[in-house]
């Protein structure tokens, strides 16, 4: 149930006919996983804690630098040096003090991916490199927790949504070698990205609207358009197609 200053607080989004309280009671009861608190995870954060989802999880392992202040917008000059999810727990308690905030100072590995993400509802993407985002793609798939993906370059990003079991996974989109390189970013393309991933994971936990399902969506941000490509199951995927399951 929601309370009083609750309610008062989330009043224009209760105004929405297909959130209304019960929607915004779905929120309040969700518990959402964001691997990674930079770029990506500073305005998913931000969103999903201003929306009232009942308990946001943080990993990162790293520490704020002054080169990651153009984009992450959760970490300012006073917090360099400080751990991340310190750095972000913060700023989120004193945007909306009744979301649990909980932190998780470890490097997503195979070996201990389902452990972080244990007990919640949905898995966002915020990482800045592909070999993370394989072992969580395989992770939600295992757990059939769904999948927020999204990914940044230049001025440029891209978002997709994975229903394990449903819909085509990550790696049904993205074959061959794996790249490891430092990239550009400006910190408006993350802002849109990640406004976009985290309503995916509104529209999700509350059951409305349509999904980014076997769809990538592609942002330019310099012509300021958006693209859209069908994105197919693969029946030979190594993470969830016939390959996996022999597995």
């Amino acid at each position: 149930m929601l309370t009083p200053g609750e309610r008062e607080r989330y009043d224009r989004q209760i105004m929405i006919g297909e959130i209304g309280q019960e929607g915004q009671e779905k929120l309040k009861r969700s518990r959402v996983a964001i691997a990674g608190v930079g770029g990506l995870g500073s305005p998913i954060a931000i969103y999903l804690t201003a929306a009232g989802i009942g308990m946001i999880r943080m990993i990162d392992h790293e520490q704020v630098a002054l080169s990651n202040l153009n984009r992450q917008i959760l970490h300012w000059e006073e917090d360099i040096g400080r751990k991340k999810i310190d750095s972000a727990r913060t700023k989120l308690r004193n945007l909306n003090r009744a979301v649990e905030i909980e932190t998780i100072a470890e490097t997503i590995t195979e070996g201990n991916v389902s452990r972080l993400v244990d007990g919640c509802d949905v898995i966002v993407d915020a990482m800045d490199n592909l070999p993370t985002r394989y072992v969580l793609n395989r992770c939600a798939i295992e757990k059939k927790v769904p999948f927020f993906h999204g990914a940044v370059n230049g001025f440029e990003g891209r978002a997709m949504t994975i229903l394990p079991g449903k819909t085509a996974c990550l790696r049904c989109m993205y074959r061959g070698p794996v790249p490891q390189e430092k990239f550009p970013v400006i910190g408006v393309a993350p802002a849109v990205i990640g406004s976009i991933q985290a309503t995916e994971v509104i529209k999700y936990l509350v059951g409305i609207g349509k999904l980014l399902t076997n769809r990538l969506l592609i942002y330019d941000g310099l012509k300021v358009t958006f693209s859209e490509f069908t994105v197919n199951k693969n029946p030979d995927c190594d993470h969830c197609g016939s390959h996996a399951i022999k597995e």
